[in-house]
């Protein structure tokens, strides 16, 4: 069975042996009991991920597969979307690490009961733009970025318009940053380079690492959450492209 997974407007086919799925059963059903404890997707915590969100989940593993090269994950991750969303075609995965974003499109009309809206996203798609996976399935070896130590900064409770770039658009001092990679290279390095948006106080900010420094550089104080993630994509966009060039 074929699934395509496209990445910044990349197309992979993934041609999965039959007898991944025709055996997979086990490692499939031990996956959703993983699932059955609830899982973090995005900012919500999910109790109990339906057929579509579980998919998005496996999806967002499916991403890590790649990014590592590892085509046995890889081929796991893809039986199990093709068995649990009958004539699914393509996975279009959000290289944000928003797994709720990641969209299905099928070969037909239908669509799972259960998965309302399924091939539409449930926020903005943005093309050059990644993260780090999310959840915690010990057995997949997720891995996060490194976190600014300034996450528990409480002193700070009220944003800083004269702290930093006034934009909040740090990107790093462009001295030894790695060139050259390639986009798969650059998406996993980008999601190690950039953080998360985290509290601080009352206010939001994220951290870029620089190179040249070996040090975090932090965003100014942002007043709100969604503007504090809006610049970190500016942020995350300009060193995923800065890491592709010579």
């Amino acid at each position: 069975m074929i699934l395509e997974a496209i990445i910044d407007e990349q197309v992979y086919t993934l041609n999965v042996p039959d007898p991944v799925i025709e055996r997979g059963g086990d490692f499939f059903d031990q996956l959703d009991r993983d699932m059955d404890q609830g899982w973090q997707m995005g900012r919500e915590w999910v109790e109990a991920p339906d057929r579509l969100q579980r998919c998005q989940i496996i999806a967002d593993k499916l991403l890590t597969a790649l990014e590592k090269e590892n085509e046995k994950l890889g081929m796991l991750m893809a039986g199990y979307i093709l068995c649990r969303l009958p004539n699914v075609q393509s996975v279009e995965l959000d290289i944000q690490g928003e797994i709720q974003n990641n969209q299905f499109q099928f070969n037909d009309a239908a669509t799972p009961s259960d998965a309302p809206g399924v091939g539409v996203s449930a926020g903005e798609s943005v093309a050059a733009v990644a993260a780090t996976t999310k959840g915690a399935a010990t057995a997949w070896g997720s891995v996060a970025p490194p976190v600014s130590s300034n996450n528990e900064d409480s002193s700070s409770t009220e944003p800083d318009s004269t702290e930093g770039s006034t934009d909040g658009n740090i990107t790093g001092s462009a001295s030894g940053l790695p060139k050259g990679l390639s986009k798969m290279q650059a998406m996993a390095q980008a999601g190690q380079d950039v953080t998360q948006v985290f509290k601080v106080g009352k206010a939001f900010r994220f951290s870029v690492f620089d190179h040249a420094s070996a040090s975090w550089q932090d965003s100014p104080l942002i007043a709100t959450e969604d503007e504090a993630e809006r610049l970190r994509q500016q942020a995350f966009k300009a060193r995923y492209e800065a890491l592709q060039q010579h």
